[in-house]
């Protein structure tokens, strides 16, 4: 009898058990695991450049790289005129916000795939893997950011062209749509290679169309005579984005700024994000079965 008695009042600190409903995100089971996010995140920083020579410098270099090629190629080759404003700034803007949302999208569209033993063997929420890729991104973004600042600093109080203004208080909210589009896009795509594998080499290639398809090495201003164009480029979320960055601490001169642009930009994240984790929400519960 005293056994049974215990067996009844024995207190469980963990029950594990199937999801009932599609709409059921554990959003309070994410936060409980918030100490597993940040131990993921110092891990992916680690991992990244542990077996490098330069080490985290590679943070500085590749947008440096990035943006001095663009301008040779595009700006002193090819011609396109980056408004009144430093050409080297045009470029670092662009490839530094770019790089966020191409490596948050392409690293989650493998979530999956990457941490499928340990999906196997451990419990704890899955939306905390993509999150984390979206986190420790956020670290390599402040990083490049700050190189971007310096050059900006430097224009700033060497010339007259650069005409910050109060637009800057909006960097917070085009961070998070960045993020929540690649997590929201990353999470559809992870979803669907789940059984369609060949998606991961579509996607890396359709990422770099994207680019071209967003006002990365040229400004939206120069679409000015060819308006349907411009209609077109105005339904990628990431547009006013990157645009409105530009606006915010180059000025008119450097980018375009609306209200309009930026809730449609806030709106498809939004709806992005909810659908792609729902989507990832319904697939994770079998996706051990097909992995």
């Amino acid at each position: 009898m005293e056994q049974t008695h215990n067996q009844h009042t024995e207190q469980w600190t963990e029950v594990i058990q199937p999801t009932t409903s599609l709409f059921d995100l554990q959003i309070k089971e994410v936060w409980r695991y918030r100490d597993l996010l940040l131990l993921l995140v110092r891990r992916d920083f680690v991992a990244t450049y542990k077996q490098t020579i330069l080490g985290p410098i590679w943070f500085f270099l590749q947008p440096l790289i990035t943006a001095y090629t663009f301008q040779f190629v595009f700006n002193n080759i090819a011609g396109i005129q980056t408004g009144t404003v430093p050409s080297i700034l045009f470029y670092m803007a662009g490839t530094t916000l770019w790089a966020y949302f191409a490596d948050c999208l392409n690293k989650t569209s493998t979530v999956f795939r990457d941490n499928a033993a340990v999906f196997g063997k451990v419990y704890f929420p899955r939306l905390i893997m993509p999150l984390s890729i979206v986190v420790s991104n956020l670290v390599k973004l402040s990083i490049q950011f700050m190189l971007f600042f310096v050059y900006w600093l430097y224009y700033l109080n060497t010339t007259d062209v650069i005409e910050p203004n109060a637009t800057i208080a909006l960097l917070p909210l085009l961070i998070l749509i960045m993020g929540g589009l690649g997590l929201g896009f990353g999470l559809i795509v992870t979803a669907m290679t789940n059984k369609y594998r060949d998606l991961v080499f579509l996607l890396s290639f359709a990422v770099q169309l994207l680019m071209y398809a967003t006002p990365v090495i040229y400004p939206i201003s120069s679409l000015s005579m060819k308006p349907e164009i411009k209609t077109i480029l105005m339904l990628n979320p990431m547009t006013p984005v990157i645009e409105t960055f530009r606006y915010a601490f180059l000025g008119a001169g450097g980018g375009s700024f609306s209200w309009g642009g930026i809730l449609y930009a806030s709106i498809f994240t939004v709806v992005v994000v909810l659908l792609g984790t729902l989507i990832f929400n319904k697939v994770e519960k079998s996706f051990m079965d097909t992995v």
